[in-house]
């Protein structure tokens, strides 16, 4: 099945030169620290995400008479998108099943390449469940999302472009979700080149393959809560377990304060724009998950299909977890000159005042203590930790620390 799969990879990418883009190998100069660390851009991929390429090749290989029949899919946005798109390229109907927890920019997104779009409360899983009842009554063709040959072969195109950039890479770190995209790629570089290492990364909260990894066996999780919604996956597939169990060297998982913290860095350090799952890959060597060093790694940023309004929380997130903004509350003595002495101690050591709160002392407190809640700007932790030593250096009691 593997040679097999390593013949539709190359077949998938004749298919695909006219359709998608062969996307950028980016050195990244403030990732390569340990490494030396480059970006595959599939967040630049046309839809967005590198799903094109799968769903674009699936349905190439369908024929006339199953195309008559329509095409039925289920995804949290960025396979519905290359499913939508490809649809339309060939003049194919398509229905697809999406989360209603999905952002709404994917959504719209897929709607305007002219698919039915049919919401469904839940997850992507529900979603699934009510796109095979609809495959049963209509008998439309269903194109998976991850646990499909033709789908995973497509996926693996992006494994010959890292080879073909970069010949000397020595690992290539995947996000996971259903496991299609590591499925492919990890296919193809250990046919090729052996000894390239390749590492899953998946969100602590949807950790679906990383369990059934570990215990040898699909495991479903009970419920999965991510911002990384593109990964939100609870059931790994079949076939994509059983390649990540033969040609993946290991999977790790990252928190959300991680993923968006690597959403941040990759915006203001590569002026790159990532959904949570297209950032897996950047928090795993970020958060220095990655047993390696003085090797060239590429990480793939899988998507960039991330909703405008959520990439305001996640920034802010971010800034919290990375200590450049910081909340403090300080008891104080009610008195006049009390929020100009905080003040003064603040500026002099460089951060910035955004937000203050004074609040009179309550129910079991002295009469004369007030709360002053204070919200700053800082450098990071280091800087932080020398303006809350100066504060109680100077006697404030600092109630509580919010980061």
């Amino acid at each position: 099945m593997e040679k097999e799969l390593l013949q539709k990879v190359y077949e998938a990418k004749d298919v695909l030169n006219s359709v998608a883009r062969k996307t950028n190998l980016i050195e990244s100069k403030s990732l390569s620290i340990k490494n030396k660390v480059f970006l595959k851009s599939e967040n630049l991929q046309l839809t967005g995400s590198f799903k094109l390429r799968g769903a674009y090749f699936k349905i190439s290989k369908l024929s006339q008479e199953e195309k008559k029949k329509g095409v039925i899919a289920c995804s949290a946005g960025n396979h519905a998108q290359g499913v939508a798109l490809a649809s339309k390229v060939n003049k194919i109907k398509a229905t697809i099943f999406i989360p209603a927890t999905a952002p709404l920019s994917k959504v719209e997104a897929t709607r305007s390449y002219g698919a039915d779009i049919r919401l469904i409360d839940g997850v992507y899983d529900d979603a699934y469940r009510a796109c095979v009842e609809c495959q049963k009554e209509t008998n439309g063709i269903f194109i998976h999302p991850f646990d499909d040959i033709d789908v995973i072969a497509g996926q693996g195109t992006i494994a010959l472009e890292i080879l073909e950039q970069m010949p000397q890479i020595d690992a290539v770190v995947v996000p996971i979700g259903g496991g299609g995209l590591i499925s492919g790629i990890a296919s193809v570089i250990k046919q090729i080149k052996p000894s390239c290492k390749v590492y899953g990364v998946q969100a602590q909260n949807a950790g679906s393959m990383y369990e059934s990894f570990k215990q040898n066996k699909r495991v479903e999780l009970q419920t999965v809560n991510t911002f990384a919604d593109g990964t939100a996956v609870k059931l790994p597939g079949d076939l994509t377990f059983a390649l990540c169990k033969k040609y993946v060297d290991e999977i790790i998982t990252v928190s959300e304060d991680e993923i968006a913290s690597a959403v941040l860095y990759l915006i203001e350090n590569e002026k790159m724009i990532s959904e949570g799952a297209g950032a897996l890959s950047v928090a795993g060597v970020l958060f220095n998950k990655i047993p390696l060093e003085n090797k060239n790694i590429a990480c793939v940023v899988s998507g960039g299909n991330i909703d405008v309004n959520i990439l305001s929380r996640v920034i802010n997130r971010a800034l919290l977890k990375t200590c450049r903004i910081s909340n403090l509350t300080i008891e104080l003595l009610d008195k006049p000159g009390q929020l100009r002495d905080v003040s003064s101690i603040i500026a002099k050591y460089g951060a910035n005042v955004i937000r203050v709160r004074h609040n009179q002392g309550g129910e079991g407190t002295d009469i004369n203590d007030c709360y002053l809640k204070i919200t700053m700007e800082t450098r990071n932790q280091e800087h932080f930790e020398q303006i809350r030593k100066a504060l109680n250096d100077s006697g404030y009691n600092i109630l509580s620390i919010v980061q």
